[in-house]
């Protein structure tokens, strides 16, 4: 159920991939059943706001989609009258929209089988994440470019033959052995999600809160099919953790609020003890990988009752295990902030230099440097990064706060 404080545009995020998981489980074609999805969207933004919510909004996104698609595939096998084979294997009834008054809606489970669907082992790991962002998280064609740090054109092609592959595929839940071969990809995909919502890499807020809570969802079913997995356990927790923050994340006019300057009492502390529960649990399902040893990361974090007293030689010690894990750009960025914190900013800003070809024109790591040069005393140099950083985020809340430290370091006007 939609939280009383949430916005439309969020009850729509939170039907969309129920809705297109009910149309391809009864219809099949992903790609013309997405087309109809986002014109139900489009339909509902333009008439609720003035009719008001349906009683059952998923059933009426439901209906107007069934429809519009039953008009698309008529205009397919319109154009496709010599296909006899796939018209033969097309029902009679398949045509026919849902009775006005139905009102049945998808279970949980459609949603689960759709984000394994969108990780079909046809489609190449980065087919799978890109789809699956799409078609379960909502996300844009351009945030997800941003999210993978690849051109927008090339997410769009990717995304567009990821629809042609999964096109007549039958949509069930995967047995023991596709479940196991898709893991990885709906993992990467859940976390992928889940920072979308977190930080949002683009718009006028810093979370967009119905994403988070739909990873988290979608992450407790996936446990519910594997709850020995490591895995599975340690993004969950990861995801509980980091989301527990969410609260105090913000000041009163929606501006970024930096982790050392929070007040963790605002933190949510039930969410807090069942991630630091399920990290002990994680940890204790080998093999360890990157999702338990960032959650334990993040348990250090949420267990300090102050900034400082963060155990930093220990989170030190454990991105050093991540990196070696699994390299990954954005996992070395943060280790370089807990050399930082251990071996002061000169070290930090030398295991920056490091990240320069992965990261080239990425914000974060301008916005890194700044505050390392920050640390070191250098405020001339911190400014422009500061400055170069904000320039970079397409997240109002961001460039803000990045604009508002760089300010703060420019030298007094003369009298």
């Amino acid at each position: 159920m939609l939280d009383p404080d949430a916005s439309f545009e969020d009850l729509l995020r939170l039907h969309a991939p129920q809705v297109l998981g009910a149309l391809v489980r009864r219809y099949g074609h992903f790609d013309l059943a997405e087309d109809a999805v986002q014109e139900a969207l489009l339909a509902a933004a333009g008439q609720w706001p003035q009719r008001g919510v349906p009683a059952n909004p998923r059933g009426w996104l439901i209906r107007v989609a069934s429809r519009r698609l039953t008009d698309l595939l008529r205009s397919e096998e319109a154009r496709r009258r010599r296909e006899q084979t796939a018209a033969a294997r097309t029902p009679q009834d398949a045509f026919t929209a849902p009775p006005p008054g139905e009102s049945r809606a998808p279970s949980e489970d459609d949603t689960l089988t759709l984000l394994f669907l969108c990780c079909h082992p046809e489609l190449t790991p980065a087919a799978q994440v890109a789809l699956t962002l799409r078609a379960v998280g909502g996300l844009t064609t351009a945030e997800i470019a941003r999210a993978l740090l690849v051109p927008e054109a090339t997410m769009a092609q990717r995304i567009s033959r990821a629809k042609r592959k999964v096109r007549g595929v039958h949509f069930r839940p995967p047995g023991p052995d596709d479940r196991d071969q898709r893991l990885a990809a709906v993992l990467q995909v859940l976390y992928l999600i889940f920072n979308e919502g977190y930080t949002a890499t683009s718009g006028c807020t810093l979370r967009r809160a119905d994403l988070a809570r739909e990873a988290i969802r979608l992450t407790r079913s996936v446990r519910r099919l594997l709850p020995r997995d490591g895995a599975v356990t340690g993004l969950l927790a990861l995801m509980l953790l980091t989301d527990a923050r969410g609260p105090a994340r913000t000041g009163p006019h929606g501006e970024l609020v930096p982790l050392h300057e929070q007040d963790r009492g605002r933190w949510d502390q039930a969410a807090v003890a069942e991630g630091v529960e399920l990290v002990e649990e994680a940890l204790s399902q080998p093999p360890v990988g990157p999702y338990q040893l960032q959650a334990a990361i993040a348990a250090l974090h949420d267990e300090a009752a102050r900034a400082e007293d963060t155990d930093w030689p220990q989170i030190l010690a454990l991105y050093d295990l991540l990196v070696r894990s699994a390299p990954e750009p954005m996992a070395e960025l943060g280790r370089v902030v807990a050399v930082a914190m251990v071996r002061g900013p000169h070290a930090g800003l030398a295991e920056l230099g490091g990240l320069e070809d992965a990261l080239k024109g990425h914000y974060r790591l301008d916005a890194v440097r700044a505050h390392l040069l920050e640390m070191a005393g250098d405020t001339a140099r911190a400014g422009s990064a500061y400055r170069a950083a904000a320039l970079g985020t397409r997240s109002v809340p961001e460039a803000r706060y990045l604009q508002a430290r760089a300010a703060r370091l420019a030298p007094p006007d003369p009298l």
